[in-house]
């Protein structure tokens, strides 16, 4: 048997799930583009699902999928520099805040200017009266 150095071991096996999977897509100019997606390291990753419910439930039920093997995934994303897969991935990114409504002061900058604007043209106003 021979010893295999720590920088020689082989990767084990990748294992796909058994029969094709759901897979994301977004119209492109000549069809379907399966759309790509981060990782939390920021790398990119092909996304599929194992099951159209697992899609709709992170994605939406709008989200439009094809149905592609593990392997023909990993094909066709290959050129485009995407290494990964990702099976059955979770949304992590944290639900939106609902924003604050902005607080109104008693002044605001932009109306300080429009009042001493208004204010010059009625001072010239009465002035023209008074002279005459």
């Amino acid at each position: 048997m021979t010893e295999l150095v720590c920088g020689d071991d082989p990767e084990p096996a990748e294992r796909f799930p058994a029969g094709p999977l759901f897979v994301p897509v977004r119209p492109g100019p000549f069809g379907h583009a399966a759309r790509l997606f981060r990782t939390p390291l920021g790398d990119r990753t092909a996304v599929g699902f194992t099951s159209e419910r697992a899609l709709a439930a992170t994605l939406g039920p709008g989200q439009p999928w094809i149905r592609l093997a593990g392997p023909a995934l990993r094909a066709m994303t290959a050129p485009l520099g995407v290494a990964t897969v990702t099976v059955d991935p979770q949304l992590t990114a944290p639900a939106p805040a609902a924003a604050a409504p902005a607080r109104r002061h008693a002044w605001d900058a932009h109306a300080v200017g429009v009042l001493r604007v208004t204010g010059a043209a009625a001072l010239v106003t009465a002035l023209s009266y008074w002279i005459g």
